[in-house]
């Protein structure tokens, strides 16, 4: 089997963290400890840059006999990613996960605050109207290595970017889950999960929140922890002569300890009602293509349902 053989491919902030979390107890899976690998959206800066394909496949030796897949948020909405992926695997198994557009949103800018550098614009509706100028080079905030994460109305609009991966590995080999029943069902939403990557889906764990709303008590912590001096990863080199699969690895586990340190959870402010009821207006066609698309129900996310 060519590995790794599934591929969970976002959106952002939908759970996919969770989902890699949970999988990865399963003994018949396997999925790196270095979180999204970023190799096959070729159309976005990364700071972390994996060279060859040689070197993408020294992160799956630990998972030599098992079933071994990953998660990069990001893939989805990459239009390079979905033939980068199929050049590598065309018989790869694709997991979608979807929120309520809105709420994604929200939590992704929320998300770009945390990690210190990425959006420096409190005010999430500020954020959003500054998408245009944004997407002309302006208002980048210096550290942002990727302008388009900032573009979140392009990351929500779902519809094109599940229907690039249908039309690419056939819907038989995509599987999509909407966050609301992964969080209510988790446990038969996993169950289906493993059956469609075709692990043993008796296989019971258990389940908590991964990944919720955080808060940095240092931003310049912060951004030390995410952005550390160049110098010091170069002296990694030398004195951890191990292949960059492992000491990135290490080196995210570094971060992560610092990281939480840092960190403490905090309840995300309720989004202004009225800039809930215009975009919810501004996507209601989009979601009732998305809902044919994907012959799911999805009135639950649209404006007479708020």
């Amino acid at each position: 089997m060519l590995q790794p053989s599934f591929f969970i491919v976002g959106a952002p902030k939908c759970g996919t963290t969770a989902l890699c979390k949970y999988l990865n107890r399963h003994p018949e899976v396997f999925i790196p400890g270095a979180k999204e690998l970023r190799y096959f959206d070729t159309d976005f800066k990364t700071n972390f840059n994996i060279n060859s394909l040689e070197e993408y496949k020294t992160f799956f030796i630990e998972g030599q006999g098992k079933i071994c897949g990953e998660g990069t948020p990001t893939y989805l909405y990459s239009k390079a990613a979905v033939r980068e992926i199929y050049a590598f695997n065309p018989n790869a198994k694709i997991i979608i996960m979807l929120r309520e557009p809105i709420e994604m949103m929200y939590s992704f800018h929320s998300q770009h605050l945390f990690n210190g550098s990425s959006e420096t614009v409190q005010d999430f509706a500020t954020a959003l109207k500054l998408e245009a100028r944004r997407k002309q080079g302006q208002d980048i905030p210096a550290r942002c290595v990727e302008p388009k994460i900032l573009f979140y109305r392009d990351f929500a609009r779902y519809a094109d970017q599940v229907e690039r991966y249908f039309n690419t590995f056939g819907r038989n080999n995509v599987e999509v889950i909407l966050f609301k029943d992964f969080i209510q069902n988790t446990a038969e939403v996993f169950q289906e999960v493993l059956r469609f990557i075709q692990a043993d889906p008796e296989f019971k764990t258990g389940f908590s929140v991964k990944n919720p709303n955080k808060k940095v008590r240092s931003t310049q912590l912060q951004t030390l922890i995410k952005y550390p001096p160049s110098k010091v990863l170069e002296l990694g080199k030398y004195l951890l002569p191990i292949p960059q699969s492992a000491r990135r690895a290490l080196l995210e586990n570094v971060k992560s300890k610092l990281k939480k340190v840092n960190t403490q959870k905090a309840r995300r402010a309720p989004l202004d009602p009225d800039l809930r009821r215009r975009l919810m207006k501004e996507f209601e066609p989009e979601i009732i293509r998305l809902a044919t698309l994907i012959e799911r129900d999805l009135s639950h996310w649209l404006p007479q349902h708020e």
